[in-house]
């Protein structure tokens, strides 16, 4: 293994050695520009694996190392996505309430499994996503961005995380399942009240079940042309159970990696002047700006998990068989030893870890980045004279371990340029989706 300059990993003092102090990877005070540093003040102590805490008690190894993260992802063999290896869940150590548990809580998806069985669900899951019409999705996407955009387009202001950011990739998904407006939003409010992990968070899980179990027996009998149906009767004949659980998977890593995805490159656009010009000039692509932001400012910061399957030397650590090892997406990305000189990404290129790596790569990152590049594409069309209203300094930050997403994205502008259809939305339908309707066909 490679390690970064200056670093010399410690004694090998075997199995039994006192593992190195943690250092938590949450808190108030890790905001998204607190992070890069904070990774490479691991970098620099530990090395290409670092001791974190990822929640009060919960120690797991951050994999820093562009290298290391590759070998993570690519055998599983040694390092599993099954959590039930994970030794703290086995010995009863995570508390109920611990608000690490709806991550990576085991479910009968493809994200916790392995092997055979993960390649059975990852084709239905591929296949499903692949039947999107990608030009229905585009219009989809765009018609939905301007009516919101109209929505608030009097006030001549808005929060873009909550009014915009938030709720587009939320409709189109919804729609991509075969959802109804109101049922998704519906779901929304129950899997964000399952996330936070308080006293009802057993409830809205029950929510959750409840209405997708409602989804998957309605397209079961009357399958249409959206994802639910897709998975439901597909070859690989997933169970109502799998497909349930499947569609979980999808709705909540892709919907909050998509918002997080159009609120940074929105940020970006709006703080970095260079960045804007290059755009704005045609120096850049739209698909260019998205990669250089998924190199600096990935969706997802750092992904759970792997699970060490026996006793190991990695990127300099100990690792015991039932450790949590946790992808360092951005951290990764930001290595010294795959950067070239100067530091920064060349335009154009894709080889970054946002969406993973091996065989858990992410299959959605295609129409994510459909609904990305259409939602900042229509934004700047429609607000060509958008601001951010507060320095830069006062935006707020979601805080969590695994994503360093922004809370607020406060605008201004004064010429909005919309479809004249949109100029004077009703108020019943100013939020109100057209959904691209998927169709299933053959795999890619």
């Amino acid at each position: 293994m490679t390690t970064p300059h200056g670093y010399s990993p410690p004694p090998a003092d075997g199995f039994g050695a006192r593992r190195p102090a943690a250092t938590a990877l949450y808190g108030p005070h890790l905001d998204g520009d607190a992070m890069p540093g904070l990774y490479e003040e691991l970098r620099r102590t530990h090395g290409p694996v670092a001791p974190v805490t990822v929640a009060p008690g919960i120690t797991a190894w951050l994999v820093l190392g562009h290298r290391e993260l590759l070998r993570l992802t690519r055998e599983e063999q040694d390092f599993s996505h099954d959590p039930r290896h994970w030794s703290l869940l086995r010995e009863g150590r995570v508390p109920a309430d611990s608000p690490i548990l709806p991550f990576v809580g085991w479910r009968p998806a493809l994200l916790f499994a392995d092997g055979q069985q993960h390649r059975r669900m990852r084709a239905a899951v591929s296949d499903a996503l692949a039947g999107i019409n990608g030009h229905e999705l585009r219009r989809g996407v765009r018609v939905a961005a301007e009516r919101l955009i109209a929505s608030f387009a009097d006030r001549r202001e808005a929060d873009l995380v909550p009014h915009y950011a938030r709720k587009l990739p939320m409709q189109v998904i919804t729609g991509l399942l075969g959802l109804d407006d109101r049922t998704g939003q519906r779901l929304v409010h129950a899997i964000a009240g399952m996330v936070v992990a308080n006293a009802d968070s057993a409830n809205a899980s029950r929510r959750m079940n409840a209405i997708l179990l409602a989804l998957i027996d309605e397209k079961r009998s009357r399958p249409g042309d959206d994802v639910t149906s897709a998975l439901l009767h597909h070859p690989a004949r997933l169970t109502d159970e799998e497909v349930l659980h499947n569609l979980v998977v999808m709705f909540v890593a892709g919907n909050q990696t998509t918002v997080n995805w159009i609120a940074t490159t929105l940020r970006i656009l709006l703080c970095d002047p260079a960045f804007r010009s290059s755009l704005t000039g045609g120096h850049l692509s739209v698909d260019d700006a998205l990669d250089l932001v998924l190199w600096r400012f990935p969706p997802t910061q750092n992904f759970p998990a792997r699970y060490a399957t026996r006793d190991l030397t990695f990127g300099g650590q100990s690792i015991k068989a039932g450790d949590m090892l946790v992808l360092g997406l951005a951290a990764a990305n930001a290595d010294p030893s795959v950067l070239p000189p100067g530091g920064s990404p060349v335009a154009g290129n894709r080889s970054h870890l946002a969406f993973g790596a091996g065989p858990h790569t992410c299959p959605a990152q295609d129409p994510a980045r459909l609904i990305t590049r259409t939602a900042v594409d229509t934004i700047r069309h429609r607000l060509p004279d958008l601001e951010l209203a507060v320095e830069e300094s006062e935006l707020a930050w979601i805080s969590s371990p695994w994503s360093k997403g922004l809370a607020a994205l406060p605008v201004r502008f004064t010429d909005p340029q919309l479809p004249l259809a949109q100029r004077h939305p009703r108020p019943d339908r100013a939020d109100r989706p057209t959904h691209a309707a998927p169709q299933t066909g053959e795999p890619r």
